[in-house]
Protein backbone atom coordinates (compact mmCIF):
# COMPACT_ATOMS: atom_id res chain seq x y z
CA UNK A 1 0.00 0.00 0.00
CA UNK A 2 1.18 3.62 -0.67
CA UNK A 3 2.19 5.58 1.83
CA UNK A 4 -0.57 8.25 3.22
CA UNK A 5 1.66 11.02 3.94
CA UNK A 6 2.47 11.78 0.53
CA UNK A 7 0.82 15.19 -0.45
CA UNK A 8 -1.21 15.77 -3.70
CA UNK A 9 0.94 18.45 -4.62
CA UNK A 10 3.66 15.64 -4.16
CA UNK A 11 2.20 13.09 -6.25
CA UNK A 12 0.62 15.16 -9.14
CA UNK A 13 3.74 16.81 -9.86
CA UNK A 14 5.48 12.84 -10.04
CA UNK A 15 3.27 11.87 -12.24
CA UNK A 16 3.73 14.98 -14.79
CA UNK A 17 7.61 15.06 -14.39
CA UNK A 18 7.60 11.34 -15.34
CA UNK A 19 5.24 11.72 -17.93
CA UNK A 20 7.69 14.41 -19.36
CA UNK A 21 10.73 12.86 -19.19
CA UNK A 22 8.71 9.54 -21.39
CA UNK A 23 7.13 11.74 -23.69
CA UNK A 24 9.38 14.36 -24.73
CA UNK A 25 12.41 12.49 -25.48
CA UNK A 26 10.48 9.87 -27.79
CA UNK A 27 9.93 13.33 -29.94
CA UNK A 28 13.36 14.42 -30.11
CA UNK A 29 14.98 11.05 -30.31
CA UNK A 30 12.66 9.80 -33.20
CA UNK A 31 14.60 9.47 -36.86
CA UNK A 32 13.28 9.82 -40.04
CA UNK A 33 14.44 8.95 -43.63
CA UNK A 34 14.78 11.48 -46.07
CA UNK A 35 12.00 9.56 -48.59
CA UNK A 36 9.55 9.55 -45.27
CA UNK A 37 10.00 13.46 -44.91
CA UNK A 38 9.54 14.39 -48.35
CA UNK A 39 6.00 11.77 -48.13
CA UNK A 40 5.25 14.12 -44.76
CA UNK A 41 5.98 17.18 -46.88
CA UNK A 42 3.68 16.32 -49.62
CA UNK A 43 0.98 15.69 -47.33
CA UNK A 44 1.14 18.42 -45.40
CA UNK A 45 0.68 20.52 -47.98
CA UNK A 46 -0.13 18.99 -51.48
CA UNK A 47 -0.20 21.87 -53.73
CA UNK A 48 2.24 24.23 -52.38
CA UNK A 49 5.43 24.53 -50.80
CA UNK A 50 6.21 24.47 -47.15
CA UNK A 51 6.11 27.65 -45.61
CA UNK A 52 10.06 29.64 -44.58
CA UNK A 53 11.58 27.06 -42.17
CA UNK A 54 8.87 24.26 -42.72
CA UNK A 55 11.30 22.28 -44.16
CA UNK A 56 14.15 22.48 -41.70
CA UNK A 57 15.02 19.53 -40.03
CA UNK A 58 16.46 19.86 -36.20
CA UNK A 59 19.69 17.60 -36.05
CA UNK A 60 18.64 16.26 -32.73
CA UNK A 61 15.08 15.69 -33.32
CA UNK A 62 14.70 14.14 -37.07
CA UNK A 63 10.93 15.38 -37.87
CA UNK A 64 10.47 18.91 -39.55
CA UNK A 65 10.17 21.58 -37.22
CA UNK A 66 6.53 21.91 -38.67
CA UNK A 67 5.84 18.44 -38.71
CA UNK A 68 7.00 18.51 -34.88
CA UNK A 69 4.86 21.77 -33.80
CA UNK A 70 1.68 19.78 -35.51
CA UNK A 71 1.99 16.57 -33.41
CA UNK A 72 2.18 18.84 -30.17
CA UNK A 73 -0.87 20.57 -31.54
CA UNK A 74 -2.63 17.77 -31.99
CA UNK A 75 -1.17 16.03 -28.27
CA UNK A 76 -2.45 19.52 -26.57
CA UNK A 77 -5.69 19.45 -28.33
CA UNK A 78 -6.57 15.09 -27.41
CA UNK A 79 -4.74 15.87 -23.49
CA UNK A 80 -7.62 18.56 -23.19
CA UNK A 81 -10.07 15.94 -24.84
CA UNK A 82 -9.12 13.34 -22.04
CA UNK A 83 -8.85 15.35 -19.03
CA UNK A 84 -11.87 17.09 -19.03
CA UNK A 85 -13.50 13.60 -19.05
CA UNK A 86 -12.34 12.86 -15.93
CA UNK A 87 -10.84 15.97 -14.07
CA UNK A 88 -14.41 16.38 -12.37
CA UNK A 89 -14.94 12.94 -11.33
CA UNK A 90 -12.89 14.05 -7.63
CA UNK A 91 -14.37 17.86 -7.87
CA UNK A 92 -17.87 16.59 -7.88
CA UNK A 93 -18.26 16.93 -3.52
CA UNK A 94 -16.93 20.35 -3.95
CA UNK A 95 -19.25 21.25 -6.52
CA UNK A 96 -22.41 19.67 -4.61
CA UNK A 97 -21.55 22.26 -1.32
CA UNK A 98 -20.89 25.16 -3.15
CA UNK A 99 -23.69 24.88 -6.08
CA UNK A 100 -26.13 23.24 -3.48
CA UNK A 101 -26.65 20.75 -6.34
CA UNK A 102 -29.43 17.54 -5.35
CA UNK A 103 -27.84 13.85 -5.68
CA UNK A 104 -29.79 13.28 -8.71
CA UNK A 105 -28.97 16.93 -9.82
CA UNK A 106 -25.08 16.25 -9.64
CA UNK A 107 -24.61 13.13 -11.92
CA UNK A 108 -25.10 15.92 -14.71
CA UNK A 109 -22.28 17.66 -14.07
CA UNK A 110 -20.17 14.58 -15.45
CA UNK A 111 -23.23 13.21 -17.82
CA UNK A 112 -23.70 16.35 -20.09
CA UNK A 113 -20.83 16.17 -20.85
CA UNK A 114 -20.89 12.42 -22.03
CA UNK A 115 -24.06 13.14 -23.07
CA UNK A 116 -23.14 15.81 -25.56
CA UNK A 117 -19.36 13.99 -26.53
CA UNK A 118 -21.17 10.89 -27.51
CA UNK A 119 -24.29 12.44 -29.68
CA UNK A 120 -21.81 14.75 -31.72
CA UNK A 121 -18.77 12.10 -32.43
CA UNK A 122 -20.13 11.94 -36.07
CA UNK A 123 -20.90 15.13 -36.95
CA UNK A 124 -17.46 16.74 -35.50
CA UNK A 125 -15.62 14.14 -37.55
CA UNK A 126 -17.01 15.39 -40.69
CA UNK A 127 -16.78 18.87 -40.06
CA UNK A 128 -13.27 18.94 -40.76
CA UNK A 129 -13.62 16.91 -44.46
CA UNK A 130 -16.42 19.71 -44.55
CA UNK A 131 -14.84 22.98 -43.18
CA UNK A 132 -10.64 22.03 -43.37
CA UNK A 133 -9.20 21.17 -40.39
CA UNK A 134 -7.66 24.39 -39.06
CA UNK A 135 -11.51 26.42 -39.40
CA UNK A 136 -12.57 22.98 -37.65
CA UNK A 137 -9.79 22.70 -35.13
CA UNK A 138 -10.30 26.43 -34.51
CA UNK A 139 -13.61 26.67 -33.95
CA UNK A 140 -13.72 23.29 -31.29
CA UNK A 141 -10.99 25.38 -29.54
CA UNK A 142 -13.38 28.60 -28.91
CA UNK A 143 -16.43 26.44 -28.31
CA UNK A 144 -14.19 24.40 -25.48
CA UNK A 145 -12.40 27.26 -23.89
CA UNK A 146 -15.57 29.61 -23.83
CA UNK A 147 -17.79 26.66 -22.06
CA UNK A 148 -14.80 26.16 -20.02
CA UNK A 149 -14.82 29.71 -18.74
CA UNK A 150 -18.72 29.93 -18.23
CA UNK A 151 -18.53 27.01 -16.17
CA UNK A 152 -15.09 28.24 -13.95
CA UNK A 153 -17.56 31.05 -13.40
CA UNK A 154 -20.88 29.84 -13.21
CA UNK A 155 -23.27 30.16 -10.08
CA UNK A 156 -25.68 28.17 -10.28
CA UNK A 157 -26.19 24.47 -11.33
CA UNK A 158 -28.60 25.34 -14.42
CA UNK A 159 -25.51 27.39 -15.67
CA UNK A 160 -22.58 24.67 -14.67
CA UNK A 161 -24.41 21.24 -16.32
CA UNK A 162 -25.52 23.80 -19.91
CA UNK A 163 -21.11 24.67 -19.80
CA UNK A 164 -20.57 21.09 -19.57
CA UNK A 165 -22.75 20.12 -22.15
CA UNK A 166 -20.68 22.77 -24.32
CA UNK A 167 -17.43 21.17 -23.81
CA UNK A 168 -19.01 18.25 -24.89
CA UNK A 169 -19.61 19.51 -28.09
CA UNK A 170 -16.55 21.20 -28.27
CA UNK A 171 -14.75 17.90 -27.38
CA UNK A 172 -16.71 16.18 -30.40
CA UNK A 173 -15.08 18.57 -32.88
CA UNK A 174 -11.59 18.31 -31.28
CA UNK A 175 -11.06 14.51 -30.98
CA UNK A 176 -11.95 13.67 -34.41
CA UNK A 177 -9.91 16.94 -35.53
CA UNK A 178 -6.42 15.70 -33.18
CA UNK A 179 -6.45 12.41 -35.45
CA UNK A 180 -7.29 14.00 -38.42
CA UNK A 181 -4.66 16.04 -38.31
CA UNK A 182 -2.42 13.31 -37.22
CA UNK A 183 -3.91 10.86 -40.43
CA UNK A 184 -3.40 13.79 -42.89
CA UNK A 185 0.19 15.42 -42.22
CA UNK A 186 2.05 12.04 -41.36
CA UNK A 187 1.85 9.69 -44.29
CA UNK A 188 1.40 5.59 -43.48
CA UNK A 189 4.41 3.94 -42.40
CA UNK A 190 6.50 4.48 -39.27
CA UNK A 191 6.21 8.08 -39.61
CA UNK A 192 2.74 8.19 -39.01
CA UNK A 193 2.96 5.01 -36.34
CA UNK A 194 5.32 7.30 -34.35
CA UNK A 195 3.03 10.05 -34.14
CA UNK A 196 0.14 7.86 -33.01
CA UNK A 197 2.21 6.30 -30.50
CA UNK A 198 2.77 9.46 -29.18
CA UNK A 199 -0.68 10.83 -29.15
CA UNK A 200 -1.90 7.50 -27.23
CA UNK A 201 0.84 8.51 -24.33
CA UNK A 202 -0.79 11.23 -24.21
CA UNK A 203 -3.99 9.81 -24.14
CA UNK A 204 -2.53 8.03 -20.99
CA UNK A 205 -0.84 11.11 -19.62
CA UNK A 206 -4.75 12.67 -19.85
CA UNK A 207 -6.39 10.09 -18.14
CA UNK A 208 -4.03 10.28 -15.10
CA UNK A 209 -3.36 13.81 -14.68
CA UNK A 210 -6.90 13.77 -14.16
CA UNK A 211 -7.61 12.17 -11.41
CA UNK A 212 -4.37 13.38 -9.84
CA UNK A 213 -4.48 17.31 -11.18
CA UNK A 214 -8.51 17.90 -10.53
CA UNK A 215 -7.59 16.97 -7.00
CA UNK A 216 -4.70 19.57 -6.84
CA UNK A 217 -6.66 22.20 -8.28
CA UNK A 218 -9.82 21.72 -6.08
CA UNK A 219 -7.76 21.11 -3.00
CA UNK A 220 -4.94 24.20 -3.89
CA UNK A 221 -7.03 26.66 -5.04
CA UNK A 222 -10.95 25.96 -6.08
CA UNK A 223 -13.15 23.35 -8.09
CA UNK A 224 -13.41 26.16 -10.66
CA UNK A 225 -10.00 26.01 -11.57
CA UNK A 226 -10.11 22.60 -13.12
CA UNK A 227 -12.45 24.30 -15.88
CA UNK A 228 -10.74 27.66 -16.25
CA UNK A 229 -7.18 26.12 -16.60
CA UNK A 230 -8.41 25.14 -20.61
CA UNK A 231 -8.96 28.91 -21.40
CA UNK A 232 -5.05 29.34 -21.33
CA UNK A 233 -4.49 25.92 -22.90
CA UNK A 234 -6.88 26.22 -25.50
CA UNK A 235 -5.63 29.85 -26.53
CA UNK A 236 -2.35 28.36 -26.50
CA UNK A 237 -3.41 25.35 -28.87
CA UNK A 238 -5.29 28.44 -31.10
CA UNK A 239 -2.17 30.31 -31.56
CA UNK A 240 -0.73 26.74 -33.13
CA UNK A 241 -3.33 26.15 -34.95
CA UNK A 242 -2.93 29.29 -36.81
CA UNK A 243 0.39 29.40 -37.14
CA UNK A 244 1.41 25.72 -38.13
CA UNK A 245 -2.12 24.18 -40.03
CA UNK A 246 -2.25 25.54 -43.47
CA UNK A 247 -5.45 26.41 -44.95
CA UNK A 248 -7.11 22.90 -46.63
CA UNK A 249 -7.44 22.93 -50.34
CA UNK A 250 -11.60 23.53 -50.67
CA UNK A 251 -11.33 21.82 -54.07
CA UNK A 252 -10.74 18.06 -53.09
CA UNK A 253 -13.76 19.02 -49.62
CA UNK A 254 -17.47 18.25 -49.90
CA UNK A 255 -19.34 21.19 -50.80
CA UNK A 256 -22.86 20.84 -48.28
CA UNK A 257 -23.15 19.61 -44.86
CA UNK A 258 -25.47 16.23 -45.03
CA UNK A 259 -28.16 18.04 -42.64
CA UNK A 260 -30.83 15.45 -42.74
CA UNK A 261 -27.86 12.09 -41.82
CA UNK A 262 -26.76 15.00 -39.22
CA UNK A 263 -29.67 15.70 -37.15
CA UNK A 264 -30.58 11.71 -37.25
CA UNK A 265 -27.43 10.47 -36.44
CA UNK A 266 -26.71 12.76 -33.43
CA UNK A 267 -30.03 12.62 -31.84
CA UNK A 268 -29.38 8.24 -32.24
CA UNK A 269 -26.10 8.54 -30.73
CA UNK A 270 -27.34 11.03 -27.98
CA UNK A 271 -30.13 8.81 -27.19
CA UNK A 272 -27.92 5.49 -26.84
CA UNK A 273 -25.56 7.07 -24.78
CA UNK A 274 -28.49 8.59 -22.27
CA UNK A 275 -30.31 5.20 -22.27
CA UNK A 276 -27.12 3.39 -21.66
CA UNK A 277 -26.40 5.91 -19.08
CA UNK A 278 -29.35 5.48 -17.63
CA UNK A 279 -29.91 2.04 -17.58
CA UNK A 280 -26.53 2.05 -14.71
CA UNK A 281 -29.26 3.99 -12.39
CA UNK A 282 -32.47 2.86 -13.52
CA UNK A 283 -31.91 -0.39 -14.75
CA UNK A 284 -32.59 -1.92 -18.49
CA UNK A 285 -36.34 -1.88 -18.10
CA UNK A 286 -36.90 1.54 -16.54
CA UNK A 287 -39.31 3.54 -18.75
CA UNK A 288 -36.54 6.48 -19.56
CA UNK A 289 -34.03 3.49 -20.62
CA UNK A 290 -36.78 1.77 -22.77
CA UNK A 291 -37.69 5.11 -24.55
CA UNK A 292 -34.27 6.30 -25.53
CA UNK A 293 -33.13 3.06 -26.67
CA UNK A 294 -35.84 2.78 -29.09
CA UNK A 295 -35.27 6.41 -30.25
CA UNK A 296 -31.90 5.71 -30.58
CA UNK A 297 -33.03 2.14 -33.08
CA UNK A 298 -34.89 4.64 -35.11
CA UNK A 299 -33.13 7.78 -35.57
CA UNK A 300 -30.04 5.60 -36.13
CA UNK A 301 -32.06 3.31 -38.63
CA UNK A 302 -33.06 6.73 -40.51
CA UNK A 303 -29.63 7.82 -40.83
CA UNK A 304 -28.95 5.07 -42.68
CA UNK A 305 -31.24 4.95 -44.71
CA UNK A 306 -30.50 8.93 -45.25
CA UNK A 307 -26.93 8.14 -46.21
CA UNK A 308 -27.96 4.86 -48.57
CA UNK A 309 -30.30 6.80 -50.64
CA UNK A 310 -30.81 10.10 -50.36
CA UNK A 311 -27.53 12.16 -49.09
CA UNK A 312 -25.31 13.51 -52.11
CA UNK A 313 -22.66 13.78 -49.81
CA UNK A 314 -23.12 11.29 -47.08
CA UNK A 315 -21.85 11.94 -43.28
CA UNK A 316 -20.52 8.67 -43.00
CA UNK A 317 -20.13 7.48 -47.08
CA UNK A 318 -21.10 3.45 -46.79
CA UNK A 319 -18.50 2.83 -49.38
CA UNK A 320 -16.17 3.41 -46.12
CA UNK A 321 -17.28 -0.01 -45.08
CA UNK A 322 -15.55 -1.95 -48.02
CA UNK A 323 -12.38 -1.43 -46.50
CA UNK A 324 -11.64 -4.84 -43.87
CA UNK A 325 -9.88 -1.92 -42.14
CA UNK A 326 -12.57 0.16 -41.26
CA UNK A 327 -15.59 -2.27 -40.55
CA UNK A 328 -14.15 -4.78 -39.11
CA UNK A 329 -11.55 -2.73 -37.36
CA UNK A 330 -13.80 -0.31 -36.00
CA UNK A 331 -15.80 -3.20 -35.01
CA UNK A 332 -12.18 -4.74 -32.89
CA UNK A 333 -12.70 -0.87 -31.26
CA UNK A 334 -15.99 -0.99 -30.27
CA UNK A 335 -15.70 -4.27 -28.85
CA UNK A 336 -11.99 -2.92 -27.43
CA UNK A 337 -14.55 0.32 -25.72
CA UNK A 338 -16.04 -2.52 -23.55
CA UNK A 339 -13.12 -3.46 -21.89
CA UNK A 340 -10.52 -0.56 -21.95
CA UNK A 341 -12.51 2.98 -22.42
CA UNK A 342 -14.45 2.99 -19.17
CA UNK A 343 -14.86 -0.75 -17.26
CA UNK A 344 -11.23 -1.72 -16.68
CA UNK A 345 -10.86 1.59 -14.57
CA UNK A 346 -14.34 1.41 -12.94
CA UNK A 347 -13.71 -1.61 -11.53
CA UNK A 348 -10.42 -1.58 -10.45
CA UNK A 349 -11.09 2.03 -8.78
CA UNK A 350 -14.07 -0.15 -6.57
CA UNK A 351 -11.75 -2.50 -6.55
CA UNK A 352 -8.93 -0.19 -4.70
CA UNK A 353 -11.37 1.63 -2.71
CA UNK A 354 -14.16 -0.76 -1.21
CA UNK A 355 -11.89 -4.17 -1.15
CA UNK A 356 -8.44 -2.60 -0.24
CA UNK A 357 -9.61 0.32 1.56
CA UNK A 358 -7.37 2.80 -0.12
CA UNK A 359 -8.32 6.30 -0.51
CA UNK A 360 -8.65 8.60 -3.43
CA UNK A 361 -5.19 9.62 -3.38
CA UNK A 362 -3.42 6.04 -2.59
CA UNK A 363 -6.10 4.96 -5.40
CA UNK A 364 -4.52 7.67 -8.00
CA UNK A 365 -0.88 6.54 -6.62
CA UNK A 366 -1.43 3.19 -7.60
CA UNK A 367 -2.18 3.24 -10.60
CA UNK A 368 0.60 5.15 -11.90
CA UNK A 369 2.45 1.97 -12.67
CA UNK A 370 -0.54 1.44 -15.14
CA UNK A 371 -0.12 5.05 -16.76
CA UNK A 372 3.63 4.85 -16.87
CA UNK A 373 4.40 1.13 -18.21
CA UNK A 374 1.58 1.46 -21.08
CA UNK A 375 3.53 4.94 -22.01
CA UNK A 376 6.78 3.34 -22.04
CA UNK A 377 5.75 0.61 -24.20
CA UNK A 378 3.94 2.34 -26.51
CA UNK A 379 6.45 4.86 -27.18
CA UNK A 380 9.66 2.69 -27.21
CA UNK A 381 8.97 -0.57 -27.92
CA UNK A 382 5.42 -0.91 -30.12
CA UNK A 383 6.42 1.02 -32.91
CA UNK A 384 9.67 -0.86 -33.34
CA UNK A 385 7.50 -4.27 -32.92
CA UNK A 386 5.18 -2.97 -35.89
CA UNK A 387 8.15 -2.80 -38.29
CA UNK A 388 8.34 -6.80 -38.44
CA UNK A 389 5.31 -8.03 -37.70
CA UNK A 390 1.42 -7.81 -39.35
CA UNK A 391 -0.29 -5.43 -37.11
CA UNK A 392 -3.03 -7.94 -37.17
CA UNK A 393 -0.69 -10.04 -35.59
CA UNK A 394 -0.01 -7.69 -33.07
CA UNK A 395 -3.56 -7.25 -32.31
CA UNK A 396 -4.12 -10.90 -31.68
CA UNK A 397 -1.00 -11.15 -28.57
CA UNK A 398 -1.87 -7.56 -27.29
CA UNK A 399 -5.28 -8.80 -26.72
CA UNK A 400 -4.62 -12.56 -25.57
CA UNK A 401 -1.85 -10.86 -23.25
CA UNK A 402 -4.48 -8.60 -21.68
CA UNK A 403 -6.86 -11.33 -21.30
CA UNK A 404 -4.77 -12.85 -19.24
CA UNK A 405 -4.18 -10.04 -17.08
CA UNK A 406 -7.94 -9.90 -16.50
CA UNK A 407 -8.22 -13.36 -15.24
CA UNK A 408 -5.47 -13.19 -13.07
CA UNK A 409 -7.22 -9.78 -11.82
CA UNK A 410 -10.18 -11.69 -11.54
CA UNK A 411 -8.33 -13.93 -8.78
CA UNK A 412 -8.30 -11.12 -6.33
CA UNK A 413 -9.11 -11.31 -2.68
CA UNK A 414 -9.01 -8.89 0.06
CA UNK A 415 -5.54 -10.38 1.04
CA UNK A 416 -3.96 -10.23 -2.14
CA UNK A 417 -2.40 -6.68 -1.69
CA UNK A 418 -1.17 -4.26 -4.01
CA UNK A 419 1.62 -6.18 -5.57
CA UNK A 420 -0.14 -9.47 -5.95
CA UNK A 421 -3.73 -8.38 -6.49
CA UNK A 422 -3.06 -5.33 -8.56
CA UNK A 423 0.21 -4.53 -9.52
CA UNK A 424 1.02 -8.13 -11.04
CA UNK A 425 -2.05 -8.41 -13.55
CA UNK A 426 -1.53 -4.73 -13.87
CA UNK A 427 1.97 -5.32 -15.58
CA UNK A 428 0.26 -8.23 -17.66
CA UNK A 429 -2.58 -6.34 -19.44
CA UNK A 430 -0.64 -3.38 -19.82
CA UNK A 431 1.78 -5.16 -21.87
CA UNK A 432 -0.94 -6.58 -23.98
CA UNK A 433 -2.78 -3.24 -24.41
CA UNK A 434 0.39 -1.45 -25.42
CA UNK A 435 0.87 -3.72 -28.04
CA UNK A 436 -2.94 -3.77 -28.93
CA UNK A 437 -4.12 0.52 -29.22
CA UNK A 438 -1.31 1.79 -31.73
CA UNK A 439 -1.85 -1.04 -34.19
CA UNK A 440 -5.76 -0.90 -34.55
CA UNK A 441 -5.97 2.92 -34.87
CA UNK A 442 -2.90 2.50 -37.73
CA UNK A 443 -5.27 -0.46 -38.95
CA UNK A 444 -8.33 1.94 -38.92
CA UNK A 445 -6.73 5.28 -40.27
CA UNK A 446 -4.67 3.62 -43.31
CA UNK A 447 -6.25 3.91 -46.49
CA UNK A 448 -8.93 6.62 -46.01
CA UNK A 449 -8.59 9.48 -48.74
CA UNK A 450 -7.54 12.88 -47.09
CA UNK A 451 -11.20 13.77 -48.49
CA UNK A 452 -12.96 11.25 -46.03
CA UNK A 453 -10.16 11.17 -42.96
CA UNK A 454 -12.48 13.30 -40.81
CA UNK A 455 -15.64 10.90 -41.07
CA UNK A 456 -13.25 8.15 -40.35
CA UNK A 457 -11.47 9.66 -37.32
CA UNK A 458 -15.61 10.58 -36.61
CA UNK A 459 -16.39 7.00 -36.77
CA UNK A 460 -13.55 5.66 -34.85
CA UNK A 461 -13.67 7.80 -31.73
CA UNK A 462 -17.75 7.09 -31.97
CA UNK A 463 -17.19 3.29 -31.48
CA UNK A 464 -14.50 4.00 -28.93
CA UNK A 465 -17.49 5.76 -27.10
CA UNK A 466 -19.92 3.90 -27.85
CA UNK A 467 -18.13 1.13 -26.85
CA UNK A 468 -17.63 1.94 -23.68
CA UNK A 469 -20.86 3.04 -22.45
CA UNK A 470 -22.23 -0.13 -23.26
CA UNK A 471 -19.96 -2.40 -21.74
CA UNK A 472 -20.13 -1.09 -18.83
CA UNK A 473 -23.70 -0.86 -18.29
CA UNK A 474 -23.71 -4.88 -19.66
CA UNK A 475 -20.77 -5.51 -17.20
CA UNK A 476 -22.72 -3.54 -14.68
CA UNK A 477 -25.26 -5.85 -14.89
CA UNK A 478 -23.32 -8.67 -14.83
CA UNK A 479 -21.77 -7.73 -11.65
CA UNK A 480 -23.96 -5.54 -9.36
CA UNK A 481 -25.11 -6.94 -6.08
CA UNK A 482 -28.09 -8.65 -5.49
CA UNK A 483 -29.88 -10.64 -3.21
CA UNK A 484 -27.77 -13.69 -3.12
CA UNK A 485 -24.58 -11.88 -3.27
CA UNK A 486 -24.38 -8.61 -1.35
CA UNK A 487 -21.17 -7.20 -2.92
CA UNK A 488 -20.24 -6.44 -6.19
CA UNK A 489 -18.74 -10.03 -8.12
CA UNK A 490 -15.45 -8.67 -9.54
CA UNK A 491 -14.39 -12.09 -10.30
CA UNK A 492 -17.16 -11.92 -12.99
CA UNK A 493 -16.75 -8.94 -14.38
CA UNK A 494 -12.82 -9.03 -15.00
CA UNK A 495 -13.93 -12.50 -16.55
CA UNK A 496 -15.89 -11.03 -18.78
CA UNK A 497 -13.53 -8.40 -19.81
CA UNK A 498 -11.24 -11.37 -21.00
CA UNK A 499 -13.83 -13.22 -22.33
CA UNK A 500 -14.91 -9.82 -24.68
CA UNK A 501 -10.94 -9.74 -25.66
CA UNK A 502 -11.41 -13.58 -26.64
CA UNK A 503 -13.86 -12.50 -28.60
CA UNK A 504 -11.40 -9.82 -30.18
CA UNK A 505 -8.49 -11.94 -30.75
CA UNK A 506 -10.77 -14.30 -32.93
CA UNK A 507 -12.01 -11.49 -35.39
CA UNK A 508 -8.27 -9.60 -35.61
CA UNK A 509 -7.70 -12.34 -37.83
CA UNK A 510 -10.13 -10.88 -40.31
CA UNK A 511 -8.23 -7.75 -40.17
CA UNK A 512 -6.15 -6.71 -43.67
CA UNK A 513 -2.61 -7.98 -43.20
CA UNK A 514 -0.10 -4.93 -42.74
CA UNK A 515 2.66 -3.79 -41.37
CA UNK A 516 4.06 0.01 -41.47
CA UNK A 517 5.81 -0.41 -44.86
CA UNK A 518 2.31 -1.46 -45.71
CA UNK A 519 -0.44 1.49 -47.42
CA UNK A 520 -3.55 0.79 -48.60
CA UNK A 521 -6.21 2.72 -50.37
CA UNK A 522 -10.03 2.91 -50.90
CA UNK A 523 -11.91 3.71 -53.82
CA UNK A 524 -13.54 6.79 -54.10
CA UNK A 525 -16.85 5.67 -55.50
Amino acid sequence: MYPGNVSKQQSNAFTLLCSVYLVLPAVQRLPVTDEEEGRSRMATSPQAAPRRGAGTTTPAAGWSRRSSWILGLACTVQFMVVLDICVVNVALPSIREDLHFTAAGLQWVANAYALAFGGFLLLGGRLADLYGRRGTTLTGLVVFSAFSLLGGLAHTPVLLVAARAGQGLGAAVLAPAALTILTTTFPPGSMRTRALAVLGAVTSVGGAAGNLGGGVLTQALSWRWILLVNVPIGIAAALLTVRYLSADDRGTQLKTLDVRGAVSVTVGLTALTYGVSQANSGGWKDSLTVGSLITALIALTVFLLVEARIALHPLIPLRLFRSRGISIGNTVVLLAGAVFQIPMWYFLTLYLQDVLGYGALQTGLAFLPHTLMGIALGLYVTPRLMKHFQHRILIVAGTLLTAAGFVWQSRITPDSGYVQGVLGPAVVFCVGSAFFMTPITSVVTSGVTERDAGAASGLMNTAKQVGGALGLAVLIALAEPNASRPGMDYETGFLSMAAILLAISALAFALPRQRDSDTASVPDA
